[in-house]
């Protein structure tokens, strides 16, 4: 079993990569972790389509057939901490090889990826910053794994 977190953004950030190191070590004490940056072919700001396009492309091609894909998307399921454990827990142990938990880019993902996912799940109900989204993604997947194993981290 393996969880990989699947992006879109060649932004990096030291807070960020601080942060997301911080989780990737927690969570590896969990389930095997891994952090993948996909780079699609530049396209401009101004064509948004090409751009969803080049990245959908990307996705799919890096998407094993019997991988399952978590969408995080703020049209997606909203949850709460202790709702979003269970489907963690559910993932966990759906004997799937790989569990693949995606943030597109930041115009979205074609529809193809839509289709392509098993979930959905809003972060938010509002868009935020692609390198905010990946380390609050993170946390919620941590805060997951505190909630099914009863460690005291969920304070609720």
């Amino acid at each position: 079993m393996k969880f990989v977190f699947l992006h879109l953004s060649s932004a990096r950030e030291d807070w960020c990569d601080g942060a997301v190191d911080l989780y990737v070590k927690k969570l590896s004490h969990f389930v095997d972790f891994e952090i993948v940056a996909l780079k699609p072919k530049k396209a401009s700001r101004s064509d948004a389509a090409a751009k969803v396009q080049d990245e959908t492309e990307a996705i799919l091609q890096y998407l094993k057939p019997e991988d399952e894909l978590v969408l995080f998307d703020e049209r997606g399921k909203a949850l709460t901490s202790e709702k979003f454990a269970i489907e963690i827990r559910r993932l966990h142990d759906s004997g799937k090889k790989r569990i693949v938990f995606l943030i597109g880019g930041a115009f979205g993902v074609g529809e193809d990826v839509k289709k392509r996912a098993r979930v959905q799940f809003a972060l938010a109900p509002f868009v935020m910053n692609h390198l905010v989204a990946q380390v609050v993604a993170l946390e919620q997947i941590y805060r997951s794994f505190t909630i099914i194993k009863n460690l005291p981290y969920h304070n609720a």
